[in-house]
């Protein structure tokens, strides 16, 4: 693992920190950015996530798909978790939460926007950062590609009505045309870019070139990561430093989801008989989040300074340690499923 895998949870706590000092002191600049919008869609936060996703859409080797035959189960733990229990599971939360639970410390608007934050972070499995867990995980890389490919399919045509249905549940109004363009341009888009891209290098079966191009690539996904940390916290800067209760009430329905997601996930690969290679992978793709999605759609519905946005963000700050933990509770399991 690379510096920056080794110490991920303090480059994102150093990003958070310089957001909130920088939003703090200069909330002018960050006014400046929040009105560069086209279609809802704030660009300065696009190019960044696009820095962030392109990258990990090149190693997505969607061949491998004629494998997943070899090993269903896997495929159909990942697929059962992150689209049939999760986004329906994270919805009910958020209702018991801020609806009923926290419902005399959140005004109704507020909570309604929390709710909405939520809902699009259970909607969006991970794509990117799962190979980092994987890799964490010792999982089975080449299957790994496979849930994720697969996942990612699956995201193109079922997170706009998973997510408007969710939604609409909730009595917001959803603007569809604003939906559908962020999973085009943040799904869809750089998907179809990184199996072109990979196309390219990979000819004549070449996988050196791939290497060295994501090598290149890798400290601009980088930064694209860091930066958006940073100005999705510096946009928030006034919220969290004012209403710090916001963080820990978004924080503990997302913590319960995050765990008790992954226990029921483990628990099935478990009974399933998965391999711990591939089970842990699954278990992760379903627990983590595709939170730069979460993040942009949040933003184009309502708002660089919305309360799902910031319900999003807060995805973001607990995802990282949390994570870390899961994969040092799998790792310390493997001997379950020998």
């Amino acid at each position: 693992m690379g510096l920056f895998e080794r110490f991920l949870s303090v480059w994102v706590g150093l990003a958070i920190v310089i957001g909130i000092i920088a939003g703090t002191y200069v909330p002018s600049a960050f006014a400046v950015i929040a009105t560069l919008e086209f279609a809802h869609v704030n660009i300065v936060i696009a190019v960044l996530i696009w820095l962030m996703i392109y990258p990990m859409m090149v190693q997505i080797d969607f061949s491998s798909i004629k494998d997943v035959g070899k090993k269903p189960k896997g495929i159909v733990l990942t697929v059962i978790i992150n689209w049939l229990i999760k986004p329906f599971s994270m919805a009910f939360l958020g209702w018991l939460f801020f609806k009923v639970l926290f419902a005399d410390w959140v005004d109704p608007e507020t909570a309604t926007e929390y709710i909405a934050g939520m809902i699009l972070l259970g909607v969006a499995p991970c794509t990117a950062m799962v190979f980092v867990w994987s890799q964490m995980t010792k999982g089975d890389a080449n299957y790994t590609l496979v849930q994720v490919s697969i996942n990612d399919i699956i995201m193109i045509f079922a997170f706009a009505p998973i997510a408007g249905l969710l939604l609409g549940v909730t009595d917001i109004t959803v603007p569809w045309d604003t939906l559908l363009l962020s999973v085009l341009l943040y799904v869809l888009v750089p998907l179809i870019a990184g199996a072109i891209t990979r196309k390219k290098l990979n000819k004549g079966g070449q996988h050196s070139k791939i290497d060295r191009f994501l090598a290149v690539m890798k400290p601009w996904s980088i930064v694209g990561l860091l930066a958006t940390v940073a100005l999705l916290f510096g946009f928030q800067a006034d919220t969290i430093l004012t209403k710090p209760e916001a963080i820990v009430l978004i924080a503990i329905p997302l913590l319960i989801q995050t765990y008790g997601i992954f226990a029921i996930a483990y628990w099935l690969a478990k009974r399933v008989k998965l391999p711990h290679n591939v089970a842990a992978p699954a278990c992760m793709i379903g627990t983590s989040n595709f939170f730069e999605l979460a993040v942009a759609v949040a933003i184009s519905l309502f708002g660089l300074h919305s309360g799902a946005a910031l319900a999003t963000v807060v995805g973001v700050l607990v995802e990282v340690p949390v994570m870390l933990s899961l994969v040092w509770f799998a790792n310390r399991t493997r001997h379950w499923f020998d």
